[in-house]
């Protein structure tokens, strides 16, 4: 069984995360900023503490950064999808690299750079069997099901209603699941079954126009809601989940831990995904 962990590290302009579009005022540059800033002061770390683990587990580890094989991809997906930003192609990277690597590897775990395997973390792949779904985690119970909601087009409820827009449009069930790509385990034959670029340039195409204007006159959703729709991997990664019928196992806290607001981390957090970017707290309790 041949296995392999990733992460991926590309530094792009604040101004690139938002791009233009978002009408939400949580959508700013100096908000990126932040994220840019905390990734280079931590940069070496947060490459240390996976390859820590890996060599822990017995398992390969490879991380990706801004090379020649990333040039290539960013200027052909510019060149096909010009309305996506920087951070967005970033996004649709890591997952055309969960492609690549399934071609070599039985199984791959991917992990966002702001994720932290902590010091007493068990083997994933001896822990998960990955024969049985993807795993990933849900972030269901932050939806906000409102007619006025107006979030971050990074919101739960931006990809919620993203997606549920998608299936509808597509003569789907509207059922869907908000999922966060910050860490996914998942076999070669899901990966396959998944076909994430299966038919992209379609999905781009419908995405785009349910961000229009004639969808708008159409009034399925006000517009406070689609103003919140974007080209995010994550809407895209739950819509194929369902259109393909895709088995999916899902992380309890312990194995993705979501570590924002709370600037807390407990003792049974294995993988911590330090969404807020305090670092420092991190490794006080990675340390310890």
């Amino acid at each position: 069984m041949k296995r392999i962990i990733y992460s991926i590290y590309v530094d792009i302009p604040a101004a690139e995360h938002y791009g233009t579009t978002s009408k939400s005022k949580h959508d700013t540059t100096e908000k990126a900023e932040i994220t840019v800033d905390a990734f280079k002061e931590h940069y070496d770390r947060l490459i240390k503490c996976k390859t820590v683990y890996a060599d822990r587990i017995g398992v390969s580890f490879k991380m990706y950064e801004y090379d020649n094989q990333y040039k290539e991809f960013e200027t052909k997906f510019k060149e096909n999808y010009p309305e996506v930003t920087g951070y967005e192609i970033i996004n649709f990277y890591k997952l055309h690299l969960l492609n690549e690597l399934s071609q070599t590897y039985d199984e791959v775990l991917y992990l966002d750079f702001d994720v932290i395997p902590m010091n007493h973390s068990p083997n994933f792949f001896e822990e998960w069997d990955l024969s049985k779904g993807i795993c990933v985690v849900e972030q269901n119970d932050k939806i906000v099901h409102h007619v006025e909601a107006s979030q971050s087009i990074r919101s739960p409820t931006a990809k919620y209603y993203n997606c549920q827009a998608m299936l509808l449009d597509g003569g789907y069930h509207p059922n869907n699941d908000v999922i966060n790509t910050g860490i996914i385990g998942a076999s070669a034959e899901h990966i396959k079954q998944l076909d994430y670029f299966g038919g992209l340039e379609h999905v781009i195409e419908m995405m785009t126009a349910l961000r229009g204007d004639a969808y708008r006159e159409i009034g399925v959703y006000p517009n406070n809601i689609i103003d919140m729709f974007r080209y995010d991997n994550e809407t895209i990664f739950s819509y194929k989940i369902k259109v393909n019928e895709v088995p999916v196992q899902w992380f309890a806290p312990d194995w993705h831990y979501l570590f924002d607001f709370q600037r807390f981390v407990p003792d049974y957090a294995f993988f911590v995904h330090a969404i807020c970017k305090d670092f420092d707290c991190v490794w006080r309790k990675y340390d310890a």
